[in-house]
């Protein structure tokens, strides 16, 4: 029969027999950790603006661009620049500025656009007319005594008058308004007036701009016939026509 005694040592040495077996087993080394990943370059950015963006021939404006992580900048017609910084131009015209960065990280652009007015037309230069060619082909209108009423005859007439004017933009025009010497001085000025604008209103009509045309109350102080009967008064009663100089 086993005492306890002996039971406690079988146990014993159960635990030394599996402690030796298991190390009589290596251990298995664990694989080493993966390399960290390469570190990337950022990629470069760009910007480009021009002031103003518009100019008249001639004028200037300044380019402003700037970068990161670019170590090769150009600009298309400026050649090879710096990361940043500004720069005059003066093209003549219009003209698309086209910036390239490059770098470690890859490349990227930007563009800046500078329009170029076109130049402005030259101011027409005044017709040289001779004032004879001018009176004949510019006849002058009559009215009907104490009126400044456009007659059909006169119709007639101003619209060959705005034709001949139409046909030369740069001419400018004065319209004297004449009367008889019969009434007073004041009424006349006034009938010498409204007979000016009515002429000037006809040859509007005719397609003649109104900032050609000036008009001109005489009244009765320039007579063209100083005779006492009907036909002289009638030459006096009109809107006559001349070059404004």
């Amino acid at each position: 029969m086993k005492t306890p005694h002996h039971r406690h040592f079988a146990s014993l040495i159960a635990v030394a027999t599996l402690a030796l077996a298991a190390g009589c087993h290596k251990k298995a080394v664990p694989p080493p950790p993966p390399p960290p990943p390469a570190a990337t370059s950022p990629a470069p950015t760009a910007t480009i603006t021009v002031t103003p963006s518009s100019i008249d021939p001639g004028g200037s404006a300044v380019l402003a661009w700037r970068t990161t992580d670019a170590t090769d900048v150009s600009i298309d017609g400026l050649g090879t620049v710096n990361p940043y910084g500004t720069q005059k131009v003066t093209p003549t015209q219009s003209t698309t500025y086209h910036l390239v960065a490059r770098g470690p990280g890859g490349s990227t652009d930007a563009t800046a656009n500078l329009t170029v007015t076109a130049a402005a037309a030259p101011a027409p230069v005044g017709e040289t007319m001779n004032e004879q060619i001018f009176e004949q082909n510019v006849k002058p209108a009559f009215f009907d005594y104490d009126s400044y009423e456009i007659r059909p005859d006169a119709q007639t007439v101003l619209a060959q008058d705005a034709s001949f004017l139409a046909a030369h933009p740069t001419l400018k025009v004065v319209v004297g308004g004449y009367c008889d010497d019969r009434g007073s001085a004041e009424y006349n000025l006034a009938l010498g007036e409204n007979r000016a604008n009515a002429a000037k209103q006809a040859l509007v009509n005719g397609g003649v701009s109104p900032d050609r045309v000036r008009t001109v109350s005489y009244g009765k102080e320039k007579q063209f016939c100083t005779q006492d009967n009907e036909a002289c008064w009638q030459q006096n009663r009109r809107a006559g026509f001349s070059l404004d100089q």
